[in-house]
């Protein structure tokens, strides 16, 4: 399978600019795997599609201010830095824009008591590994508060007005540079609803980094190399899911990361494990789905990992079509653009 397999032409003008208020607004395209139907409907009418029979599993990972702008020591030139992972309490793998100079021993300062020394490289993806050095009686965290910004994709080009739209309204565990953007389209009032319908919800985590959103750049995509994320479900959860899917309820993934956390977690004879470690899990056409039954979902980048998952779930020439429909009838794309509902 070739990327270009994954290519489909998308306006510019329908790359969503900034989130749709409120956030159950946006639309949503229902697909049908089995019959092929789509229909076209609003994101607050997904509870129509909902019963006591399903589990919906959401990742409620919370976005640092991940990315920070600072200055080398020496020189004084400018340097984007994106945390993408923590890899302890003070050393973190990022990307640096620009960043071939920045050679080990680099010192990029951000105030004159926050600043990271550059320890060595991360060849397979073009990063750094860094420690940074804060004032005593200061955190990261503190620091990332003060200092960063919310690492919005190099496709959104408006500001974001409130930071925390950004944020699902469930998130939790702050470890992300980017949010599981399917998880925007709820608001608490729209999950009490579910719950009320007797929905079961089960929270996982999937620290979002590289992994989710690093480009395809290998012709094969068979030769593509993913980028590990952190991953942690419960005893108290696998042992819940495992539950319900024994008792016949549908599992609803909301948002690849929560399908890569699951599919990650369950063995080959579909038991989801307890787990608390990195994963790298590339999902693809041909690959065999092993405990999600549906899944909701924003529009994914041509060529992306994404859209290579979708494509596993429901076949690539269906997604493909799918997507076709949502251009026709100017479905916002990507992060802060529309659902799917693929069941």
């Amino acid at each position: 399978m070739n990327k270009h397999d994954f290519y489909y032409d998308l306006p510019e003008e329908l790359i969503a600019q900034s989130p749709i208020e409120p956030r159950d607004a946006s639309k949503l395209l229902v697909v049908d795997r089995k019959s092929g139907k789509i229909e076209h409907k609003h994101f607050f009418d997904i509870i129509d599609y909902l019963s006591d029979n399903d589990v919906l599993v959401i990742n409620n990972t919370r976005v640092i201010p991940a990315r920070i702008y600072g200055r080398k020591n020496k020189t004084g030139a400018h340097i984007e830095v994106l945390i993408l992972k923590r890899l302890n309490n003070l050393t973190a793998e990022v990307l640096m824009k620009p960043g071939k100079k920045a050679k080990p021993g680099t010192e990029i300062y951000f105030s004159d008591t926050f600043y990271l020394k550059v320890i060595s490289d991360v060849e397979e993806i073009g990063g750094k590994i860094v420690e940074f050095v804060i004032e005593k009686g200061s955190t990261l965290e503190a620091e990332l508060d003060k200092h960063g910004t919310m690492p919005l994709p190099p496709y959104i080009h408006e500001k974001l007005k409130d930071q925390e739209r950004y944020q699902t309204v469930y998130s939790k565990i702050e470890g992300s540079a980017a949010a599981p953007t399917a998880g925007l389209h709820f608001t608490n009032e729209l999950l009490e609803k579910i719950k009320q319908k007797g929905v079961k919800i089960v929270e996982v985590l999937l620290d979002v980094g590289l992994g989710t959103f690093r480009p395809v750049s290998e012709e094969n995509i068979l030769d593509h190399k993913m980028h590990s994320e952190h991953i942690v479900i419960s005893k108290e959860t696998a042992k819940k899911l495992n539950d319900y899917k024994a008792a016949g309820k549908r599992i609803i993934a909301v948002g690849t990361t929560s399908v890569r956390t699951l599919e990650s977690a369950t063995d080959e004879n579909g038991i989801v494990h307890e787990c608390n470690r990195e994963t790298s899990i590339f999902i693809y056409p041909g690959v065999r789905f092993k405990f999600v039954d549906a899944m909701i979902t924003n529009f994914h980048l041509p060529e992306s990992t994404l859209i290579m998952l979708v494509s596993a779930f429901m076949g690539r020439e269906q997604t493909l079509e799918a997507y076709k429909i949502a251009v026709q009838n100017k479905y916002r794309f990507f992060s802060f653009g529309d659902a799917m509902f693929i069941k």
